[in-house]
């Protein structure tokens, strides 16, 4: 017996559009008569070097991505850019970190392994329930780059406006919120983001970086596959890439452009963002646990107060199609996080139950 479709609130992996799922599953046996599926296609025939162009193609257009950036799809997700970014970028050995979370304050530990980085900034003191004010940060005259999370998955903030970086280079880190809303590439020197929240299976990482800091110039001992020249002269083919996932994010690319690109993307998430929203700011029994005006479209905690009755809901909520609601280990309570496959009746339905468990639980 096959189960019905639930809806998944998994902060990722993450659902994918029904739509891409269909093609693949159609495609899986024979891709465009080649007689067989992309996973067991060689990476260097010529249908896949058209899977991977057109990928890449069709999101340079959907993200105004300028001709003076590459963009690299890699392996290792995006951990691994933690130590990749100051390997490459720490020409000084020196980088300003603002921790807002679990994943920033995870690469600024790791960026403390080559040289000396800096916490400029912390939400911490709130356990990350807020952005902290970036408008006038003391960045190091000599620090290589600015880092941010600029979603944050466990937590539910989102940076609305980018820091004031004094002239330095930003890098950002948006897995959690990539291809979610408009964004203009140039204000980043590198833009990066695992896709299994927002675009793809797990497996690919997605760096936008531009050209000028793409050097030889590397910290000693950088692994060959850690350094970003090696990939962006290969058009990430230097080794076996990731390449069914590559082709599932080409097909989620093509998705965004037929429902009208990332403006008309944007107005959808915060029309189901606002759904949710507005009944947490109005609930008795369930709180939503960020600052407002820090809110994230796409991971929305929330929390009843009482952790017997957090693990209640989140039990009954499953047995209703509502799946993977559970908060993170670190915080606790739910997570809903409604990326742009999650539609807006699966937000519907979500709200439709909290207002029932409230009543029966009040």
């Amino acid at each position: 017996m096959i189960m019905a479709r639930v809806y998944n609130f998994s902060a990722g992996p993450a659902m994918l559009p029904e739509e891409v799922l269909k093609e693949a599953a159609a495609e899986m046996l024979d891709y465009e008569g080649s007689g067989m599926s992309v996973m067991e296609m060689s990476h260097r025939s010529k249908t896949y070097d058209n899977i991977i162009k057109t990928a890449e193609q069709d999101l340079r257009d959907l993200m105004n991505i300028p001709d003076n950036y590459k963009v690299l799809f890699l392996q290792g997700g995006a951990s691994q850019q933690f130590a990749a970014i100051p390997m490459n970028l720490m020409k000084n050995k020196v980088a300003d970190y603002i921790i807002t979370g679990q994943w920033a304050k995870k690469a600024y530990q790791e960026a403390q392994i080559y040289g000396k980085a800096n916490a400029i900034a912390s939400s911490a003191d709130k356990t990350f329930s807020y952005i902290p004010d970036c408008s006038d940060l003391p960045v190091s005259p000599d620090a290589d780059y600015v880092y941010i999370c600029e979603n944050n998955t466990i937590y539910g903030t989102k940076f609305k406006t980018l820091p004031n970086t004094k002239g330095k280079t930003l890098v950002a880190d948006v897995s959690s919120c990539f291809l979610s809303e408009p964004v203009d590439v140039t204000k980043y020197g590198l833009i990066y983001g695992g896709v299994q929240k927002n675009i793809g299976p797990a497996g690919v990482v997605i760096v936008i970086i531009r050209e000028d800091l793409i050097t030889e110039d590397t910290l000693p001992g950088t692994p060959t596959m850690l350094k970003y020249k090696t990939h962006a002269d290969n058009g990430s083919l230097y080794n076996t890439p990731p390449a069914y996932g590559i082709y599932i994010c080409g097909k989620v690319f093509k998705w965004l452009k037929k429902m009208g690109g990332l403006e008309a993307i944007k107005q959808r998430n915060e029309e189901k963002a606002k759904i949710l929203y507005d009944f947490l700011d109005e609930s008795k029994l369930f709180k939503g646990t960020v600052r407002k005006e820090d809110r994230s479209l796409m991971n929305v905690p929330f929390v009843t107060g009482s952790e017997e009755l957090d693990a209640k809901f989140v039990k009954e909520a499953a047995e209703h199609g509502l799946v993977s609601l559970k908060g993170h280990r670190t915080v606790g309570g739910m997570r809903a996080s409604i990326y742009n496959a999650m539609p807006k009746e699966g937000v519907v339905k979500l709200v439709e139950f909290m207002k029932e468990f409230e009543k029966k639980n009040l």
